[in-house]
């Protein structure tokens, strides 16, 4: 049993599991939009994960903390070496209008990451923008890049879709910030720590109203049922999110939503 937590703790703490949940994001992205499965944009996107989230995750521990680095964190700066080569590799494959769009992106991270500005702290303490810049690196990498390198037009669905992806990702940073409330610096001013953790509950219960809006729009009965589950889903989420519960829940239940998400369009 070690073992298997050392194996899980190092497969949730290298991002893997959550690049796994961006790569699904942008396989519904294909299937929603109708696009032939393209390789690099997807594994583009699944190694990018993993480079920007370690880095977001270990730059201040090693550069401003500078704690020692044990095995664990030695193995997963090689992991993320390898996933800056294998970005490099599929970023040359895409076309180039993605490329431009995908530095777009990487500058967003960075800012989340790097104080850029003097005596400014970086963007991941700025008071109540944290939820807001995920959310929308996640539609940017996960659905406005794979449409940009299909080159398909951005349309009413475009925008439909775009909300829909906004909403999942937001009720889910939302329970992150519910788990972190007694961790995190009151100065960030999260949702919970602004509004309370039962009215965060209710605003999440309310995001998903347009969330599955969205779903049933298709009017086709297998993407409805699809989004019904997924919408109870996500409301026993967020029903049960409490500061007191184990890391897992979020790190590993919460992150593979997405990916229920995709096996369901899949195997339905």
């Amino acid at each position: 049993m070690k073992l298997l937590k050392q194996i899980l703790d190092f497969y949730l703490n290298s991002s893997i599991h959550v690049a796994l949940s961006t790569y699904a994001l942008v396989r519904i992205t294909f299937h929603f939009f109708h696009i032939q499965y393209d390789a690099p944009m997807a594994l583009f996107v699944f190694f990018g994960t993993i480079v920007g989230y370690n880095f977001v995750k270990y730059d201040a521990l090693v550069r401003v903390k500078k704690k020692p680095i044990g095995n664990q964190l030695k193995i997963i700066a090689l992991l993320s070496l390898i996933s800056v080569v294998l970005v490099g590799y599929y970023f040359f494959q895409l076309k180039r209008i993605t490329q431009l769009v995908s530095f777009g992106i990487f500058a967003i991270t960075a800012l989340y990451t790097l104080p850029f500005f003097p005596n400014r702290k970086n963007a991941r303490n700025w008071a109540g923008v944290k939820i807001y810049i995920v959310a929308i690196c996640w539609v940017g990498a996960t659905l406005v890049l794979p449409l940009i390198n299909a080159e398909m037009p951005f349309t009413g669905e475009f925008l439909i879709r775009s909300i829909q992806r906004f909403v999942l990702v937001f009720v889910l940073i939302l329970v992150f910030e519910i788990l972190d409330l007694a961790n995190d610096d009151p100065h960030l001013k999260t949702v919970p720590q602004t509004i309370g953790v039962k009215r965060t509950k209710i605003l999440g219960f309310c995001l998903l109203l347009p969330f599955w809006i969205v779903g049933i729009l298709s009017f086709t009965l297998h993407d409805v049922l699809i989004n019904l589950i997924m919408v109870i889903m996500l409301m026993a989420f967020i029903y049960f999110a409490n500061p007191n519960r184990s890391k897992y829940y979020t790190s590993f239940w919460v992150e593979s939503v997405p990916i229920f998400w995709w096996l369901m369009i899949v195997f339905f």
